[in-house]
């Protein structure tokens, strides 16, 4: 869930940047390499072209979805740091990082990046590139630091009509082409598309009687006493379509708008979806406090969907685009079925 930088820290990424040595690669704003060996590589990247003349020695990933996406694809070796890390990291990845220095807890600010050095920047969204955080992409382009954003975050810029696991499948195969790990993303886009195949394999028999799709409802945080929810732009929608279900709030053209409980009611969703952040340690972020939340509620306590205990608990981070999605979404396509929703 992205939030408005606090740090208020200013940037000037050139003088720093450019004293680091950072010249492994360079951006289409940058000056082109004079010689281009076998490992170069040349990509893009939410409008703009980023070019390499040799895989990056000292990447960065500016939030815990990169981070594992290049742990995945066994980078650690080549990787400067991580920062923002909400939740803890998944013990098949726990060795590779800690093999990786952490240059923020939380939200990297253009300060600690410098820092590190970086030969290449990886986020999962544009907003971690502002001038209050990391720095942006121009700046960054004009010291020869190629900036990476999902692809997942600026769809009409990547292939316009491509699903959100498949720009997050791109995502893989961009990646491995500029570290020269091709044939290992392959794989990985290969795994994860299985799984959406399984994930949707009875999405044609999902109904709720009459022919009606169940509809869902996914709760990502309470924060003062408000309630967060998926909306259209979200995984959560795809995710839902996957498994033949319907977001109740596909009508809002946001990833996670804040609403009221009241609107929750009207919705009277056919079943519910926690995400689970209590490691992130926020109030209203457990899957225990949502669940509290709902059930101190007048009107939403009264949902069938409630009552009847309708509610599937996943990891709140997987419900954000990550090499992690996959699993909720199987954790979904399960619990489909559990409710008696496929016929």
């Amino acid at each position: 869930m992205r939030h408005r930088a606090r740090t208020g820290i200013p940037l000037t990424l050139a003088l720093a940047l450019a004293a680091a040595g950072c010249s492994a690669a360079t951006t289409t704003e940058g000056r082109a390499s004079a010689e281009r060996p076998s490992a170069a590589a040349t990509i893009g990247s939410c409008g703009r072209q980023l070019s390499f003349d040799r895989p990056p020695e000292r990447a960065v990933a500016l939030d815990q979805a990169s981070t594992e996406t290049l742990l995945e694809l066994g980078l650690q070796g080549r990787m400067a740091g991580t920062a923002n890390l909400k939740t803890k990291i998944p013990a098949r990845y726990r060795d590779a990082y800690a093999k990786v220095p952490v240059i923020a807890p939380k939200i990297a600010t253009g300060e600690q990046l410098r820092a590190a050095t970086p030969d290449f920047v990886v986020a999962g969204s544009t907003d971690l590139y502002t001038k209050d955080r990391a720095g942006t992409r121009e700046e960054l382009a004009a010291v020869q630091v190629p900036a990476f954003v999902s692809a997942v975050d600026c769809p009409q810029q990547n292939e316009p009509g491509k699903t959100p696991f498949e720009l997050l499948f791109s995502d893989y195969e961009q990646l491995g082409k500029v570290f020269g790990s091709e044939q290992r993303a392959a794989a990985l886009a290969r795994e994860q598309r299985a799984v959406v195949a399984e994930a949707g394999a009875h999405a044609g028999r999902v109904s709720a009687g009459g022919g009606r799709q169940p509809t869902v409802v996914y709760l990502y945080s309470v924060f003062n006493g408000m309630p967060y929810v998926a909306g259209r732009t979200g995984l959560p929608s795809e995710m839902s379509r996957i498994v033949g279900a319907k977001n109740a709030f596909d009508d809002v053209a946001e990833d996670w708008p804040e609403v009221t409980w009241e609107e929750v009611a009207a919705r009277d969703p056919d079943f519910i979806v926690i995400g689970d952040l209590g490691e992130r340690g926020r109030p209203g972020d457990s899957a225990a406090e949502k669940r509290a939340a709902m059930a101190a509620d007048p009107v939403v306590s009264r949902l069938e969907a409630v009552r009847e205990n309708r509610i599937i608990e996943v990891p709140g981070i997987e419900l954000d685009p990550s090499v992690r999605s996959v699993h909720a979404l199987g954790l979904l396509a399960a619990a489909v079925k559990d409710l008696g929703y496929v016929r």
